[in-house]
């Protein structure tokens, strides 16, 4: 006796996976603000899917520190307390330093001069004071980086915690009152020319932490 033909399953995990990368891409770049309640009826109409893989979207997200969920099921970005900042802020730091002194022996000039180029572009943005294109920008500036590194385990490491404080971030940087890209981009891009293995484990170490710190303490400023 034959049994019964499952349904493929193919189509349903195509669109959780389309909803999912959307959204994660929308949280880490800040483009939903910390405290946003989301329904997942919204975010099924948003991309054009049913609620079941709208629900797994939401599900992947939770569990990566992207989303909360209460026990009724409301769904919203994190608002992070500065203990959790700073802690984030930590772990970026410990996490891409290594990956940047990884990436060293494998970095060219080619690289360094799209990074510049990166760089340049994160100054235009400043100037129309938008915040998401410059964690954009900021993030693509890094991840540029920490590709030479040949370290996928780690990078998604680092890729998480970007994702966590993506919409924190939004906040911290819509507040900044800055008028040139970060300086601790510039060191980076010294270090990386001159082979500077110390200088750009201190330039990273810098530019992932100092900024965050400085808004935690009132003083303004931000990367």
């Amino acid at each position: 006796m034959l049994s019964p033909q499952r349904p493929d399953p193919g189509p349903v995990q195509s669109a959780h996976d389309r909803v999912y990368r959307a959204l994660r891409h929308q949280i880490m770049h800040g483009e939903l603000a910390p405290g946003r309640a989301l329904t997942l009826r919204g975010i099924g109409r948003q991309f054009g899917v049913s609620m079941t893989p709208a629900r797994e979207a939401a599900r992947r997200l939770v569990a990566e520190g992207a989303l909360t969920m209460s026990a009724s099921g409301r769904v919203t970005t994190p608002e992070l307390s500065p203990d959790r900042i700073e802690e984030l802020a930590a772990l970026r730091a410990l996490i891409e330093v290594e990956l940047a002194s990884r990436a060293l022996p494998r970095a060219h000039m080619a690289m360094i001069d799209r990074m510049r180029l990166v760089n340049a572009s994160i100054a235009e943005v400043i100037v129309k004071r938008d915040a998401v294109g410059y964690l954009r920008l900021n993030l693509e500036f890094h991840r540029m980086l920490y590709l030479r590194a040949q370290a996928p385990a780690m990078l998604a490491m680092a890729e998480t915690v970007w994702l966590q404080l993506g919409p924190t971030m939004r906040a911290l940087y819509g507040r900044m009152g800055r008028t040139e890209p970060p300086s601790g981009h510039r060191a980076i891009l010294a270090a990386l020319e001159a082979g500077d293995e110390p200088g750009l484990r201190l330039a990273v170490r810098t530019d992932v932490t100092q900024g965050l710190r400085l808004i935690l303490m009132g003083e303004g400023g931000g990367r």
